[in-house]
């Protein structure tokens, strides 16, 4: 199968995964026009997947059934998606034209975020990004952090395919946080390397991620620590940790 990141609006990618008969599953297509051109080189759509409500991951969904009437739409439970498609949640499977995937609930950024794994590849949306998460519009610290816990817990080989790229913007953070370690200071390398030749620095890793992110770190001393200085007292609990890391990275200027 080959992966392929389509670049939308400023900074999402809408994900390709192709299988060799050309048939391909499109994650969150905010826009009409990137999927349109793969298709256009070959790329035959056999599925879109959403995995929640927000404009730039759906927004180009009635277009693209303009093209393709019968293409099935794959969304979580969510009367802010007004269109036509087959509901899933927790446990669920997705399979068409050959594709198996999972759906895994994740709520936190939305209320009704889903994540799809399957093939060797997780595809989060909004919930964890390289070196970071997303922000918390719909969700407490508990549900967030008990989300990004269940991705932590998939095989370290999944690659990590999200939403936006936000990879240098969060390694500056992470750096902030979490200054001596290497394999950060390394994947921060490694990013501005790729952006400095136009490439996307996702997907990366879900064991990088584990190394490097601080919001999967919440049980690391560094990061711990870093938490504590800026509460002036050890924190209660990793509850509290993510809590503070994401009142830290919200208010955040580099």
């Amino acid at each position: 199968m080959r992966l392929t990141a389509l670049p939308a609006f400023q900074d999402n990618y809408i994900w390709a995964l192709q299988a060799p008969d050309g048939s391909a599953v499109f994650v969150d297509p905010g826009q009409a026009r990137p999927v349109l051109e793969a298709a256009a080189q070959g790329m035959r759509p056999a599925a879109v997947l959403l995995t929640h409500h927000h404009d730039d991951h759906i927004g180009g969904v009635a277009e693209l059934r303009e093209r393709w009437p019968a293409l099935p739409v794959f969304a979580p439970e969510d009367e802010r998606i007004q269109l036509e498609c087959e509901r899933v949640g927790e446990g669920d499977r997705v399979q068409s034209a050959g594709f198996d995937f999972t759906v895994l609930s994740v709520p936190g950024h939305t209320r009704s975020h889903i994540a799809f794994h399957g093939h060797g590849h997780l595809f989060c949306g909004d919930t964890l990004f390289s070196l970071g998460c997303g922000r918390m519009f719909e969700g407490t610290p508990a549900r967030m952090l008990a989300s990004l816990e269940r991705l932590a817990a998939l095989p370290g080989q999944t690659r990590v395919c999200c939403g936006h790229e936000y990879t240098l913007g969060n390694a500056v953070f992470a750096r902030h946080v979490d200054p001596t370690n290497a394999a950060l200071h390394r994947r921060q390398q490694e990013a501005m390397d790729m952006r400095s030749r136009s490439r996307p620095t996702v997907p990366s890793l879900l064991s990088s991620e584990l190394e490097c992110n601080p919001f999967l770190r919440t049980h690391a001393d560094p990061v711990r620590q870093a938490v504590a200085a800026r509460l002036g007292r050890a924190p209660v609990d990793q509850v509290e940790v993510f809590a503070e890391l994401r009142r830290w990275k919200d208010g955040f200027r580099a």
